[in-house]
């Protein structure tokens, strides 16, 4: 009876633990203190040189034009790194939050064993 309870201490602290830490990261995280994990990188489109064939010599200027005029367009509405900044920060959200579920399940094991 009293290896549970001992153990339901550990489950309790160890639980709680789990649930700080994940508050002070993310607190850290947002407020700029430190990086957030980067899971979502931006790499360089690769060209098609069989695609190039295809289209002439006038048809393929155009089609560069419009591209580089359509990135510039979304560039300005929607920068790079903004845009991986807030999907990393949303991944770091998701994370926190199933450790902070994580860490009140494991405390509520603990309670339920100290009590039983």
């Amino acid at each position: 009876m009293k290896f549970v309870k001992i153990f339901g201490w550990i489950f309790l602290i160890g639980g709680i633990g789990i649930i700080f830490w994940s508050l002070y990261s993310s607190y850290n995280i947002f407020t700029g203190k430190e990086k957030a994990p980067e899971i979502f990188q931006m790499e360089k489109p690769k060209t098609d040189s069989a695609q190039k064939t295809k289209v002439s010599g006038f048809q393929n200027e155009i089609q560069k034009e419009l591209e580089k005029i359509v990135s510039e367009q979304l560039k300005e509405i929607f920068p790079e790194k903004m845009v991986l900044k807030f999907l990393n920060l949303i991944s770091w959200s998701i994370f926190a939050g199933l450790l902070i579920f994580g860490g009140s399940q494991i405390s509520s094991l603990g309670i339920k064993m100290i009590k039983g």
